[in-house]
């Protein structure tokens, strides 16, 4: 970029914005703030704010300085490997969507070494989190924004954390969540049983009383005795080349997470089941408490809309460069990415001015020719290179 913006004073331009980028003490919330703000009008000229998408992206990384670097799950890679995870939530439409949120996740390790935390920047106030303890703190900030409020949208890997989806609902948002095949749950008709009768001495019993015939049941097994008519095929949209649509059952249920711990019966919601045609179990399920009249297109629609985080993603890494960040500290991480944003931002309201048929619209740009023999700071020498 210094070769592009200055290339008659290359090495003084990269130096500036070397020191913008990683050590500027600019507020990565404001900038993430006034993209948002710019962009939110445009994208509501296409319709309304349907879903915040939360999710994570992974950096693979060879070395170990960077900071957050930990053998962990890259979705990148689809593998447990070295690299940086950073959750985000998006602002979407039903035809463009934005992050407006974004963190660095540090593993355990990262928040317990003294030394790497002083060497990557990473402030004393900074404690261990999970991701979707990350993910509840960028939403409890959302909803003090002036974002209008929309349904949460996450797979699985938040989704199976209770704590999460307790967490959404006492924001009062609603949300259409993942979960793994083995989450169980309450087939509608039963619960956990009431508490022991009072024998008149200490405390009244208030949580349930546990028996071996009367359990709940994982939302596999539930989905097994199903009958084939409780399934119905939807079409939720016209993808680029084909029609998208597949096999799905809605049933109400309650979630059974550590039942014989709670005094409250939890309330009804929707398991939403999609079983293609042809595959031998069911591919994914979803827990909901979108309202009990919602219909199966709907339902269906509005939890399938969590793709176009992974479009934020492609479009981030392959035409931003979000995951080109070469330095190793805290600052610089959040800041890189920010910028990123910033610009991708502003290519979303350009689209935004476009009909939703011209949506594939891609602005072209003309890139400043980098001066022959001009080599990154920090490059090895003709000799090293040979």
């Amino acid at each position: 970029m210094a070769a592009q913006l200055a290339p008659g004073h290359v090495s003084a331009k990269h130096q500036s914005l070397h020191h913008f980028v990683a050590k500027a003490g600019w507020s990565d919330d404001a900038v993430l703030a006034a993209a948002r703000s710019y962009a939110l009008p445009k994208m509501q000229n296409q319709g309304p704010i349907l879903a915040w998408i939360v999710d994570d992206t992974g950096f693979p990384k060879k070395g170990k300085h960077s900071v957050g670097v930990a053998r962990q799950y890259c979705g990148q890679l689809g593998k447990q490997d070295n690299c940086q995870i950073a959750v985000s939530v998006s602002i979407a439409t039903a035809h463009a969507s934005l992050p407006v949120a974004y963190r660095l996740y540090l593993p355990e390790q990262w928040i317990e070494n003294s030394e790497s935390r002083s060497r990557a920047g990473i402030a004393e106030n900074i404690s261990f989190q999970t991701k979707a303890q990350i993910a509840l703190d960028q939403l409890r900030a959302l909803v003090q924004s002036d974002v209008p409020r929309a349904v949460v949208l996450a797979d699985a890997g938040y989704g199976n954390d209770t704590g999460f989806r307790e967490g959404i609902q006492k924001l009062k948002l609603s949300y259409v969540l993942g979960i793994q095949k083995k989450t169980n749950v309450w087939a509608q008709g039963t619960g956990p049983l009431s508490p022991p009768d009072y024998s008149g001495q200490g405390r009244p019993p208030k949580l349930p009383r546990r028996s071996p015939e009367h359990t709940p049941v994982s939302v596999l097994e539930l989905t097994r005795s199903l009958p084939d008519s409780s399934f119905q095929t939807v079409v939720w949209r016209e993808g680029t080349n084909k029609t998208l649509s597949s096999r799905f059952a809605l049933i109400r249920v309650r979630e059974a997470h550590r039942y014989y711990w709670r005094s409250d019966t939890p309330a009804e919601e929707w398991l939403l089941i999609e079983w293609p045609q042809g595959e031998s179990e069911p591919t994914k399920y979803w827990l909901s408490n979108l309202d009990a009249q919602i219909s199966a297109k709907d339902l269906v629609y509005t939890a399938k809309l969590r793709w176009r985080i992974e479009r934020d993603y492609q479009e981030l890494k392959q035409e931003i460069g979000l995951g080109h960040f070469e330095g190793r500290g805290w600052r610089g991480f959040h800041h890189h990415a920010t910028l990123c944003i910033a610009a991708y931002a502003f290519l979303v309201a350009e689209r935004s001015s476009f009909p939703p048929s011209a949506s594939d619209f891609r602005p072209s740009f003309e890139v400043p020719q980098v001066p022959e023999g001009w080599r990154p700071r920090g490059s090895p020498t003709e000799a090293r290179a040979t």
